[in-house]
């Protein structure tokens, strides 16, 4: 597809903009109550936000708008389905600091990647990597913040890349598939051929989204928790230090 600047997506899908922002805005809200909560419970009075902790999620945002830059192709899905890793810093720093931190690198995430490079898809895909993630960051982040050891970690990181992928799968079928279609005037059974280009199984967007979508979130989520559980570790006692 066509890249149009920044400035002329926002001028001809206002209304999407609008809806993607309310989406930042509802998800932003959740981590926030969520944190606030569980601070409140645990008697913990260090702040949400602290200079420092802000330094390294502007940090952590960087360098996932990088690797959101590097998509992988694979074999399964159509070219418009990828693999990239951006979600790896924000989940680092969603354990490091809570939830809030992991929302917020994921939007700033978005943000500079338009910046970057601008979108091909109108803000859907830009949407969809934004929310699937923060569904997969979220509840690994709560679960992770309750309880802070190896054995939830990794409780945590399934649950998340479970719920990541049933979202995830969902969200395709129900709004982002028949947006795109929308916005590019491209009907749905032309998207649904992509896929049974690819697996003669694809006939609908129910088999496109459970072929295509699930196992690439389930891979994606598998190898982004695999890598944080090895590295985390060793970069805690870092991360630390910037609490304050």
């Amino acid at each position: 597809m066509e890249e149009k600047s920044i400035f002329e997506i926002l001028k001809d899908n206002a209304v999407f903009a609008l809806e993607f922002l309310a989406v930042v805005f509802v998800l932003f809200l959740i981590a926030y109550v969520v944190e606030k909560f569980e601070k409140k419970k645990s008697g913990d009075t260090e702040r949400i936000l602290s200079t420092r902790k802000v330094a390294v999620i502007g940090m952590f945002s960087a360098i996932s708008a990088v690797l959101m830059l590097f998509e992988i192709p694979v074999g399964f899905a159509p070219d418009f389905y990828k693999l990239d890793f951006s979600e790896l810093p924000a989940l680092i720093g969603a354990f490091a600091y809570g939830p809030v931190a992991g929302v917020m690198i994921e939007f700033i995430k978005i943000i500079l990647k338009l910046l970057f490079k601008s979108t091909s898809t109108a803000l859907v895909g830009e949407l969809a990597n934004f929310a699937v993630g923060c569904s997969f960051l979220l509840p690994a982040s709560i679960l992770y913040l309750a309880k802070k050891n190896k054995k939830n970690a990794i409780l945590s990181c399934i649950i998340g890349t479970f719920t990541m992928t049933v979202f995830g799968t969902a969200f395709n079928a129900v709004y982002l598939l028949p947006k795109f279609s929308e916005l590019y005037g491209l009907p749905l059974d032309a998207i649904v051929g992509m896929g049974t280009a690819i697996n003669g199984n694809i006939n609908s967007v129910t088999t496109l989204v459970v072929f295509c979508v699930a196992p690439l979130n389930l891979l994606k989520g598998g190898l982004v928790s695999i890598i944080t559980l090895l590295i985390y570790k060793k970069l805690s006692p870092i991360l630390k230090a910037a609490r304050r």
